[in-house]
């Protein structure tokens, strides 16, 4: 029998933010202060052109400066660490966003250390990634695991004593979702591809968050009328177009929640970077 499942957009979740960090913008500009970031591109990935855009413009929406440094392909090492280090020095950048996966020839963990943690808007540092193992508030988490918290938020989707497997553990969206979860009182558990009869562990949660970079790898036996599903994932389903982890189609009417491919979490994932470059302004101004 079908069920009437809740669509999860991330739209309302979005329009929520924006108040709030226009509001701290309008704040920060009575001081003569323009929140300002700067995005490192190296390369010209279709991705993350069409990314940077988004960032962009959802910049000029919130008062908010965005800067790019384009940079060749085959930038050496030097070229890039000097880069970043000049827009640690200069105060009027508050945070620093940068593309990966970097090209091959480019020492990527070498260089992430060379961000300065409090410009580190995205949340990759080692020291922002260590402090989400804390719990200490005062770093960046990764911008994907902070949408899918404050999505499940702005539901009303309790987590507190909530069972939830995080199907994925990436460093960029599960191992770190994974402590977030923990940080609300969530009962968590991690899954990935290697797990044996991974259905039999989602179906018994009360929140799944498909995150496991596979298209449409999770069907509705994975799932429950009462299991509420966040997909991470972004994947080409084979004719071109955005399908996530779950598959979408056979899975709503069958669950209680879910989000959906496109307009679900990854609408929010750009206004967390934003908020948290208002948040490193907010940090820099007051020392």
């Amino acid at each position: 029998m079908p069920v009437e499942t809740v669509k999860l957009t991330g739209k309302p979740v979005v329009e929520h933010l924006r108040g709030n960090i226009k509001a701290r913008v309008a704040e920060l500009k009575e001081r003569n202060i323009v929140p300002t970031i700067l995005i490192i591109r190296v390369g010209n990935k279709e991705d993350d052109v069409f990314y940077e855009r988004s960032i962009l413009k959802n910049c000029s929406l919130l008062g908010i400066e965005g800067r790019v440094k384009e940079l060749p392909k085959n930038v050496s090492m030097g070229e890039l660490i000097k880069i970043i280090e000049d827009a640690n020095d200069d105060e009027n950048i508050h945070g620093i966003m940068m593309f990966r996966p970097l090209p091959e020839h480019l020492n990527q963990k070498e260089i992430l250390e060379k961000i300065n943690p409090k410009k580190d808007i995205d949340g990759m540092t080692p020291v922002n990634l260590e402090k989400i193992f804390e719990g200490d508030d005062s770093g960046f988490s990764p911008c994907t695991p902070k949408a899918v918290i404050e999505m499940l938020k702005y539901y009303d989707i309790p987590l507190q004593g909530s069972n939830v497997v995080v199907a994925g553990r990436s460093q960029v969206v599960g191992k770190p979702l994974a402590m977030l979860l923990l940080k609300e009182n969530a009962t968590v558990t991690i899954c990935h591809s290697k797990t044996k009869n991974m259905s039999s562990i989602t179906s018994k949660a009360d929140v799944v968050v498909a995150a496991i970079g596979k298209a449409k790898f999770m069907g509705e036996e994975y799932f429950t009328k009462s299991s509420i599903v966040i997909d991470v994932g972004v994947n080409d389903d084979g004719n071109g177009k955005i399908c996530g982890d779950v598959d979408y189609d056979n899975t709503f009417g069958k669950v209680k929640a879910l989000s959906p491919p496109t307009g679900g979490v990854g609408t929010i994932t750009t206004t967390i970077l934003l908020e948290q470059a208002v948040k490193a302004c907010e940090m820099l101004a007051a020392e």
